[in-house]
């Protein structure tokens, strides 16, 4: 499918049919591309590259990359990446301060549509467990990874589950009445986060999903699901909110535990130390 700008193609230079002809078979590869780097491929000038833009109906370079995103409804890590990049702050490169900005609205959109009681019995069923597993794959295993050594810490008696396979199974299995598992569902429930929810019918375990959908099916529904804002479904999907969500429950289960929780922390810093660690 080409691409559709105002100008003909057969309008264009023999250089700037070539560099067209080099954007569509090559889109994604274009978008991570500065226009220094174009040039060079090219071996055009930069001046050549931005009259093409302007050719094309594109007030500059950036915009000719925004509408080649339109167009494309790039889907999958690096389109989704290159939406965040190169839409939105009026910049020709990445800028940290626009796209934290960013971030703050994400943290907001979740503080939206966290119910607070929602929130406290989550808080309310980890304390409860005899035993809290947590399953996290792919993006989320930084997340588990963290909750795992968070709760580690306050000395609960916490697993990880293998991300899958027949060791997610033998992990899983372990898990029975009075225990918890905690899992990651953000845009969609895993075929493990479905397996997870199917077998609490017989263990008889509780499940917490960390998700980022308000209306999920009643199938894929956990017994507690703590929302999570990443972004729009063709963005770049952040962890901004998920790792100030996780963290937000450690301090909440922190001080409900009071004494027991601190003296758990001073027990491993004396051990440490003492070790020298």
């Amino acid at each position: 499918m080409h691409l559709e700008f105002p100008i003909r193609p057969e309008r264009l230079t023999p250089a700037e049919q070539r560099l067209l002809e080099y954007i569509e078979g090559n889109r994604e590869e274009f978008l991570f591309m500065t226009i220094g780097q174009l040039a060079a491929k090219m071996g055009l000038s930069e001046a050549t590259i931005s009259r093409f833009a302007r050719h094309l109906g594109c007030q500059d370079f950036k915009q000719l990359k925004n509408i080649v995103i339109e167009q494309n409804h790039l889907e999958g890590p690096a389109g989704k990446l290159a939406g965040t990049l190169f839409t939105g702050n009026g910049e020709e490169s990445f800028q940290a301060a626009e796209y934290l900005k960013k971030q703050m609205l994400y943290l907001e959109k979740t503080m939206q549509n966290l119910e607070p009681q929602v929130f406290l019995q989550a808080v309310e069923t980890i304390l409860s467990a005899k035993r809290i597993f947590i399953h996290a794959k792919s993006a989320s295993a930084s997340m588990g990874q963290l909750l795992y050594f968070r709760l580690r810490r306050l000395g609960l008696s916490v697993a990880q589950i293998p991300s899958g396979g027949t060791e997610m199974m033998e992990g899983l299995a372990q898990a029975g009445e009075d225990d918890v598992v905690l899992f990651f569902g953000f845009s969609k429930v895993s075929w493990e986060g479905r397996v997870i929810l199917d077998c609490r019918k017989t263990a008889g375990y509780k499940t917490i999903c960390f998700t980022g959908r308000l209306l999920a099916p009643r199938e894929e529904q956990a017994d507690i699901n703590l929302y999570v804002y990443r972004g729009e479904e063709k963005e770049y999907h952040s962890m901004t909110a998920a790792a100030a969500l996780v963290d937000a429950l450690i301090v909440a289960i922190s001080e409900r535990l009071g004494a027991d929780g601190a003296k758990n922390l001073q027990r491993i810093h004396r051990m440490k130390k003492k070790y020298r660690i």
